[in-house]
């Protein structure tokens, strides 16, 4: 073993006359511990939000979509099979989508109506999944049945068997001025993706319903696609625009997203910065700590050089102290950290019996209990700058030590 080594180790393990340089290592250290603690764990509650999020969106929305020019697509089958050669592509469904208002009673509320045909549907969307009263088979063609998002449901104060009117923007013209027209759908289900988007303005009709009250014909708007994985979605876009005519457009699921998802992910890489601040604090002061053990340490050190060691070796010397200090520090963190986020579902809700607090309530958020997903690429940089913190801290203490005069230190011994 290196002699820097083993002086380094050697003084890391002594128990020093000054008692305050010790508490100041074991604070250094546990500031490290906690601080490697708080930000996986935040990384990983953020992951879980992230993902929470994009599946219940992507429950309802698709992975991409093909629409056609002015809103219109005629021959949406064999859209569907040219996408489908894509080995990517799971399954594709057409839809219809309009505006209109939905009227109960004395109820007005806004909507985005979407024509569907369910046997389609159910292989690109995950209604059946979120059905709170009813289901997707239940829209039949000509019978003019509709389902509504829970909170449009409870807006229009509806309930499954009660008759809305449907108010299209397409109106009739009459010798007494253009009329709206007006549809009575029935009531056949509601569902809540615990999504405020959809389940406050999307309506779901059959198809062939839409066309109709619409005047579509035997158009629709375009086809949605399912993929195997929704990550190779902008790929899968831009193949599909090679293979399809110029007058259509392919669209994914980021790009309807786009300014969400960066949110998630800019408030993600603040927090990033914010705790690795909390960290960086911890870290230098390791500098503190050093600085006092190299004063400490003066006469060590000159009996050192004058038996002939080399400044670059008192250098080691206090680097390795310092380093094995954030070391342990950060081992600690790892530990505490991947605990706590592999734990959170078992962690909150004892902390909130315990102290009778609820930090999501239900009637206030839709994701009412926190995820979390480790991930182990955010594990792998928070200890790689932890380290460098450390290591990077110990510079200054070590370069001073280094420089010590054995004359001076020696003087007065």
């Amino acid at each position: 073993m290196p002699y820097e080594l083993l002086i380094g180790l050697r003084y890391t393990r002594a128990k020093r006359h000054n008692h305050f340089i010790s508490f100041i290592s074991l604070v250094s250290m546990l500031g490290i511990a906690l601080g490697m603690t708080v930000l996986i764990t935040v990384l990983s509650v953020m992951n879980g939000f992230q993902r929470e999020i994009r599946t219940r969106i992507l429950g309802v929305a698709s992975h991409v979509q093909v629409s056609g020019a002015n809103g219109a697509l005629a021959d949406w089958r064999s859209v569907a099979e040219q996408a489908q050669r894509l080995p990517q592509v799971v399954a594709a469904a057409p839809y219809a989508t309009a505006q209109g208002l939905l009227s109960y009673g004395s109820a007005v509320r806004g909507a985005f109506v979407r024509g569907v045909l369910p046997e389609y549907e159910e292989r690109v969307a995950e209604f059946a999944q979120h059905m709170k009263t009813g289901r997707l088979g239940d829209l039949k063609p000509d019978e003019f049945g509709i389902i509504l998002g829970v909170e449009l449901a409870r807006a229009l104060g509806a309930t499954r068997g009660d008759k809305v009117v449907l108010i299209t923007p397409q109106g009739l013209t009459t010798p007494a001025g253009v009329l709206p027209r007006l549809k009575q759908f029935t009531v056949v289900g509601i569902f809540g993706v615990d999504h405020f988007e959809y389940d406050s303005g999307l309506a779901l009709v059959h198809l062939q319903d839409a066309q109709k009250l619409y005047r579509m014909g035997d158009a629709v708007s375009g086809v949605r696609l399912k993929l195997k994985d929704l990550f190779e979605s902008k790929a899968v876009a831009r193949e599909l625009m090679r293979m399809i005519p110029g007058d259509l457009y392919a669209s994914d699921w980021t790009m309807q997203y786009a300014n969400f998802f960066r949110a998630v992910q800019i408030e993600k890489r603040m927090m990033f910065i914010v705790v690795i601040l909390i960290i960086a604090v911890a870290a230098f002061n390791i500098v503190s700590s050093l600085v006092m053990v190299v004063t400490d340490k003066q006469s060590d050190i000159a009996i050192l050089r004058t038996l002939g060691a080399a400044p670059s070796s008192i250098t080691r010397i206090f680097m390795i102290q310092g380093t094995l200090i954030g070391i342990v520090g950060t081992a600690l963190g790892l530990a505490g950290g991947i605990a706590l986020a592999l734990n959170i579902d078992v962690v909150v809700p004892f902390v909130e019996n315990l102290f009778g607090i609820k930090f999501l309530a239900k009637d206030v958020y839709y994701i009412s209990e926190l995820p979390s997903e480790l991930q182990a690429p955010d594990v792998a940089v928070t200890a790689a700058v932890s380290f460098l913190l450390s290591l990077a801290a110990t510079l200054y203490p070590s370069y001073r030590a280094a420089r010590l005069n054995p004359a001076e230190a020696l003087r007065y011994e």
